[in-house]
């Protein structure tokens, strides 16, 4: 008798969250040479910047990206599903739409946050985006649990359920309200409190759907006690600012070796030959050396490999000499403590 196999883990298991000025193409291809399954998501990127604005910059990227989820903000009907195929016809895994950004720029433009208050409104555009794309990639929706000072289930259960029945299959559930009035983007990211039992709830009363946490995850153990309750996890600003964990993912969440099984050095030195490939294209290479700036995050002699990459004056040299340069600085004993960091 066949021994069945065991489930492949959700394509949502683990993801890093769509950032704006932070999740660029350079920031992907880093964060890909530390993990390959890990889901990773744009910036979000409006509908009219697409139909009307320089498509190439909003949507190339690298192929090592993969799997690679474009973010859109709008909730015309139309320009989402003009936006969809568009998303399809560059190869983008998913499209997303924001519903969960609080920031008085984008209510003004009628999308993000305020959409959950008008759940028909995103069901319309979520089956205009799924009939553009004819199923040949998931449109996913990214959401809070509330708006404003509201905090019933129900809400939020109301409105997973009408877009479900717009063809949404994956719901992203940050696990705090939007406060549209008097809260920055900065605040709203901590001030509501969280309440994972919501998004846990979900999961128990929507069982087809994909349920996707977000917020206030930071170690390894909380993504671990998160999936015994819902599908996948999304992590952001942690992400971001402690790289170096994105290296035991693959192994931790998927049981695959990842791609940062050499070190640190190894993936230092793959993130310099990407800055100097940028350098001899005539692009600055100091705009995408920002995301790697974490790189050495709790290793003896990283405040002086920071201070050494972000100095200003470096900006016009080539990167692959600079890294030269750096390893000759440094003692010997600090470079031997570098190698061994794991």
């Amino acid at each position: 008798m066949n021994t069945p196999s065991p489930q492949a883990p959700s394509p949502w298991r683990l993801s890093v969250a769509p950032m704006l000025d932070w999740t660029d193409r350079h920031c992907r291809v880093f964060h890909r040479l530390l993990t390959r399954r890990t889901r990773l998501y744009t910036e979000m990127v409006t509908t009219g910047a697409l139909i009307h604005g320089d498509r190439r910059r909003h949507l190339d990227f690298d192929a090592v990206e993969h799997p690679l989820a474009l973010q859109l903000g709008g909730s015309e009907p139309q320009d989402l599903a003009t936006s969809a195929r568009l998303a399809l016809e560059w190869g983008y895994d998913e499209v997303n739409l924001n519903c969960g950004c609080p920031s008085e720029r984008v209510q003004r433009g009628a999308f993000g946050a305020c959409l959950m208050a008008e759940p028909q409104t995103v069901a319309a555009g979520v089956r205009a985006m799924v009939d553009a794309v004819g199923g040949e990639i998931p449109i996913t929706v990214k959401h809070r649990i509330g708006i404003d000072r509201g905090e019933s289930y129900d809400f939020v259960a109301d409105f997973v359920g009408t877009v479900a029945n717009a063809g949404c299959e994956v719901f992203i559930v940050h696990a705090r309200n939007a406060w549209l009035q008097g809260l920055s983007p900065k605040e709203n990211r901590d001030i509501p409190p969280l309440r994972y039992e919501f998004v846990y709830r979900l999961k128990r009363d929507f069982p087809a759907l994909t349920i996707v946490l977000n917020g206030g995850v930071k170690t390894d153990d909380e993504i671990a006690a998160h999936l015994q309750q819902v599908d996948g996890v999304m992590v952001g600003r942690q992400a971001y600012h402690e790289p170096w964990q994105l290296a035991g993912w693959d192994q931790r969440f998927f049981n695959e070796p990842g791609p940062a099984l050499a070190g640190r050095l190894a993936v230092e030195e793959a993130w310099i030959a990407h800055l100097e490939r940028l350098h001899r294209a005539g692009t600055p290479w100091p705009t995408a050396m920002r995301h790697a700036l974490g790189l050495w995050n709790g290793v003896r002699g990283a405040r002086a490999w920071r201070q050494f990459w972000s100095d200003h004056r470096i900006k016009a040299e080539a990167p692959q000499r600079l890294l030269e340069r750096w390893r000759e600085r440094i003692p010997t004993a600090a470079r031997e403590a570098l190698a061994a960091a794991t």
